[in-house]
């Protein structure tokens, strides 16, 4: 005599496993855009009083800021209103009597880790860089970071030499990284022991960013004259 017999279990509905998953990423994608939405006004804020913190930070005699943008005839534009992305950016900084005192810059490259953000001021009256900021680094901890903390390497920018050429279209002396130690001359930056990859993106950065800015801001003082 036979044992009981037992039906076999029906497999998984192939629909139940596809609809379950559907549902789990399209609340999972609206979690995301709600938290986005959520946090996005405060980000946008942060960042913007971190930047304004840094302007005056990289031009200690600014007591009051305006943004321009490059416009298609190569001058400059009081901002207004939100900036497309790939806006090319410069910070006007004025005294309290209103008199323009310098520009600060947002600059970017690749640093050895991801790219890097920073911001210097250009005294245009000394023909220099008189400070950075980074705004934005992924640097190894303890040895790239050392850009944004070792003090001998941020005495390179209280007076970086960026003045022109007779011709006033490029830089007389492209900034150019040395070895620790070895500066000779104000448009060199003395890099980093253990952080030479870092020490050198920063200067690269710098140098191309002055060699496009520069030219463009000394042609266009006026434009910026006009304090807010």
């Amino acid at each position: 005599m036979s044992g009981p017999q037992f039906a076999a279990a029906a497999p998984p509905s192939v629909w139940h496993m596809y609809r379950a998953m559907v549902g789990v990423g399209l609340a999972c994608a609206l979690l995301i855009v709600g938290v986005y939405q959520a946090t996005g006004p405060a980000i946008a804020r942060n960042r913007a009083e971190a930047l304004q913190a840094a302007i005056f930070r990289v031009l200690p005699e600014a007591r009051s800021s305006r943004s321009f943008q490059v416009a298609s005839d190569d001058r400059f534009e009081a901002l207004e209103g939100d900036v497309s992305n790939g806006s090319r950016l410069v910070h006007a900084g004025y005294d309290d009597a209103g008199r323009l005192v310098g520009l600060a810059v947002e600059a970017e490259g690749m640093g050895y880790q991801d790219v890097i953000r920073v911001l210097y001021g250009y005294a245009f009256e000394r023909d220099a860089i008189i400070g950075i900021q980074v705004l934005e680094s992924r640097e190894t901890p303890g040895l790239g970071d050392k850009i944004e903390t070792d003090p001998a390497f941020l005495a390179n920018f209280e007076h970086l030499d960026v003045s022109l050429d007779e011709a006033g279209s490029a830089p007389r002396n492209p900034i150019e990284p040395v070895k620790r130690g070895e500066k000779q001359h104000p448009w060199q930056v003395d890099g980093i022991t253990g952080a030479t990859i870092s020490s050198v993106a920063i200067a690269a950065i710098l140098r191309n960013s002055t060699a496009w800015w520069i030219p463009r801001i000394r042609r266009s003082l006026d434009d910026f004259r006009e304090a807010p």
